[in-house]
């Protein structure tokens, strides 16, 4: 009769202690990340992704957002959208997409300012979110290192002899294009993949393609991209609609690597715009968008008048 009584008063317990859980889960905020992201009004998040130490004793940090709205987010710089110190700043996205998006821009720490903390902060929907970037612990420290079957950051530049730039730093035009509103404009990068695969490995015979995609950026109006005739867009859907990793909208690929990319762009308002080109290698089975490793931005301002 006692045993009877224990497990009863057990499974009363356990009963309880479920329906408490059960409770908990049910008064959790409605903007759980395992709930069906809301249209608008949830706050943008900032990423530091981690850091590269340089040859010159200067620290690359990149950062990456999430935007958990199923709508874009504009922010635009300034108090709400800046980087601490100021000098170092200027270089962070205007222009939110949904989902999550790694190594979108980069910030440099000079040699001089080794030791120096920045603070990315964005302020949306009435709440601040920072987020730090240094020399900092090891388990952030990224490399530039082949991975196991050789991929490596492929280069990006806007001429087909360079000067080029890898990585989330990348690099960013000299020449600031002249464009008018709703007027079209061809934007094209130039590219190629140093990677060196094992040439026993039948996945590997011949140069894999890269892909190319492109991003407002910065900028006070709506860019409409278009596929250039040159290049038709791919189809970048995502392979499962669970997942969290943002497919490029605009994205185009290399044959084998090595060449140009084109796209062409509108824009709907006068003003000074910042267009983010992407460049990666995602097609070998050593890298994805998790790894930090496999592509390069590039950077193109574009000034737009009436």
């Amino acid at each position: 009769m006692r045993l009877m009584s224990s497990l009863t008063a057990r499974a009363a317990l356990v009963l309880l202690a479920n329906v408490l859980m059960i409770t908990s889960l049910g008064a959790q905020p409605d903007d759980r990340l395992l709930r069906p992201s809301p249209g608008a009004g949830t706050p943008v998040i900032p990423f530091m992704e981690g850091w590269y130490g340089n040859e010159d004793g200067s620290v690359t940090v990149s950062f990456g957002y999430q935007n958990r709205n199923r709508d874009p987010v504009l922010i635009t710089l300034g108090e709400n959208n800046r980087i601490e110190p100021e000098s170092l700043g200027g270089m962070q996205p205007e222009y939110y997409l949904p989902g999550r998006h790694h190594g979108v821009f980069a910030v440099t720490i000079p040699a001089a300012m080794d030791g120096t903390t920045i603070w990315w902060h964005l302020i949306s929907e009435g709440e601040e979110l920072k987020v730090p970037g240094e020399r900092g612990s090891p388990a952030y420290e990224l490399d530039r290192n082949p991975r196991p079957q050789g991929s490596v950051q492929p280069r990006i530049g806007f001429s087909e002899r360079g000067p080029h730039g890898v990585g989330p730093e990348g690099i960013v035009a000299e020449q600031v294009l002249q464009a008018a509103t709703n007027q079209p404009v061809t934007l094209e990068v130039w590219t190629h993949d140093s990677s060196t695969y094992d040439s026993n490995d039948p996945r590997y015979a011949k140069p894999l393609d890269t892909r190319v995609a492109w991003y407002k950026h910065q900028g006070p109006g709506e860019v409409n991209f278009t596929a250039h005739e040159s290049m038709p867009f791919l189809d970048t859907r995502p392979a499962s609609p669970l997942s969290r990793n943002a497919p490029p909208q605009h994205a185009v690929a290399v044959k084998e690597s090595t060449g140009p990319a084109r796209v062409t762009a509108s824009f709907s308002a006068p003003g000074e715009y910042l267009i983010r080109a992407r460049l990666d290698n995602w097609n070998a089975s050593d890298s994805d968008a998790l790894d930090q490793c496999c592509w390069s931005n590039a950077y193109q301002r574009v000034l737009v008048t009436e």
